[in-house]
């Protein structure tokens, strides 16, 4: 019997598969978004059983598994890990049309060699097959097996990045570990913890910041640090996009309110993240870095289950707040004195594809192929639907060529199966328009712009 995850699987076509067998299976990956932990990396992390790596911190499989009826004791709770293993089976066996059942069984196939499909039936045998292997799956093993070439981690702006220092420093290991700077905390001026936080920047940084110029030389002080050691992008979640026009003077009131605790108003707000995304945009043109914009992310919706995990458990969801007029504002002041630097957009709300791709492309020039990018699906997008609605609404009004290609997003090291999903995914669209006469059947420029989206671009687009 034929494997499940098999050489043609998403492939249905012969132009699909020559074009992924040929060109996009073959291209080595830069991860230019995830959130590895660079210190798990050097250290060279080992792991004590298939749950430890694959469930721990999977709020993907989380939600899955509540939506199942699994209690919250298997999910996080003090269950052992094999119990927790068990419950993630009954799961997988029923996930019919979810990408967790594909994604599964692609990460037991290429690290492990398991061609059995998980179930309570299975679980036992895989468990064990998996499990002897672990031993010498370490974390850099799991990295190198998936032929990645680059990872960008994501990296607060106090960090020290010693864990960065080390793996630059470390001959034994090819793969380029990079920071990726997330001034979110800078930014979120309504959150409870702000004020907490400039204080840790002030002590980065090493100078008190008590007005909004401090707090701009402290983070161009630390945007130095994070360049100085091999950073070239930044990311922001902008989960509301928030601008009104101010000036530094009312902006520095704001901020002066915020650090006295002081109430805000929404307009105080609005004011305050438009001023500091458009400074933060300035400071990237001039190091030459990739900002990235996140947008879209409803996040903590269920207070009860807030205050009992914590953020990042599986209580988030797709927010629908307006994107265009503030996106436009955020990138006109920047687009209007020359310092707009290459941006990827990443929109989580489907509604807004054409949105941001339509926006991006007013906003193209300076000689740049692809200066503007609408990046990846992510988070929910990450299904064929979403990686196709994505593909079809950059081609459709963009320049899909140019398109820097997938990313992970993850804190797992067995993630890097979705590169694979997405270049199957491409190819079979690809070979779908060839295959209804809607592009020519010429392999070497199909095949040369199947390379460049798996790799090539990224490749160019960042200068690694």
């Amino acid at each position: 019997m034929k494997p499940f995850i098999h050489e043609n699987f998403l492939l249905p076509g012969a132009v699909a598969q020559k074009l992924f067998h040929e060109h996009a299976a073959r291209m080595p990956i830069i991860d230019y978004h995830c959130h590895l932990d660079p210190k798990e990396i050097y250290l060279d992390r080992r792991f004590a059983n298939l749950s430890e790596v694959w469930l721990a911190g999977d709020h993907y499989k989380w939600r899955l598994m509540r939506a199942n009826g699994v209690t919250e004791d298997f999910i996080t709770g003090n269950r052992s890990d094999y119990e927790k293993f068990e419950k993630w089976a009954e799961t997988v066996e029923i996930l019919l049309g979810n990408p967790l059942y594909h994604w599964t069984h692609f990460e037991l196939k290429r690290f492990f060699g398991v061609d059995d499909l998980l179930s309570p039936k299975t679980a036992c045998k895989i468990w064990d097959t998996v499990n002897a292997q672990l031993p010498t799956m370490t974390a850099r093993r799991l990295i190198q097996a998936s032929n990645v070439e680059t990872i960008c981690t994501t990296d607060d702006p106090i960090d020290s990045l010693e864990w960065h220092e080390k793996l630059a420093a470390d001959p034994s290991f090819s793969v380029k570990v990079l920071p990726a700077f997330r001034p979110d905390k800078a930014v979120n001026i309504e959150l409870g913890w702000f004020r907490g936080w400039i204080q840790k920047l002030s002590a980065a940084a090493g100078f008190s910041i008590e007005n909004l110029a401090a707090l701009k030389t402290a983070l161009v002080s630390r945007i130095e640090f994070f360049h100085a050691h091999g950073c070239r992008l930044s990311d922001h979640a902008l989960d509301i996009l928030a601008f009104e026009a101010a000036g530094e003077e009312e902006v520095d009131g704001i901020f002066q309110k915020a650090m006295r605790q002081d109430s805000l108003s929404e307009t105080e707000i609005r004011k305050y993240k438009g001023f500091m995304m458009v400074f933060f945009g300035r400071e990237y043109a001039k190091k030459g870095w990739i900002q990235q914009y996140h947008i879209g992310a409803f996040r903590n919706v269920s207070g009860r289950m807030f205050q009992q995990l914590g953020p990042d458990t599986g209580y988030d969801a797709i927010n629908d707040g307006f994107v265009a007029q503030p996106l436009r504002h955020l990138l006109d002041a920047l687009d209007r004195t020359g310092e707009l630097p290459k941006t990827i957009l990443y929109t989580l709300n489907p509604r807004d594809f054409e949105v941001g791709v339509t926006l991006m492309q007013s906003f193209q020039g300076g000689g740049i192929p692809g200066k503007l990018q609408f990046g990846a699906p992510w988070w929910f997008l990450d299904t064929i639907d979403g990686m196709e609605k994505q593909i079809k609404a950059l081609g459709s009004n963009g320049l899909l060529a140019r398109f820097v290609g997938m990313l992970t997003d993850s804190r797992s090291f067995l993630s890097y199966p979705r590169h694979e999903y997405f270049r199957r995914i491409l190819c079979r669209e690809i070979g779908r328009q060839v295959e209804e006469g809607l592009f020519p059947e010429d392999y070497p420029l199909l095949g040369r712009i199947v390379e460049d989206i798996a790799y090539g671009n990224a490749k160019r687009y960042f200068s690694f």
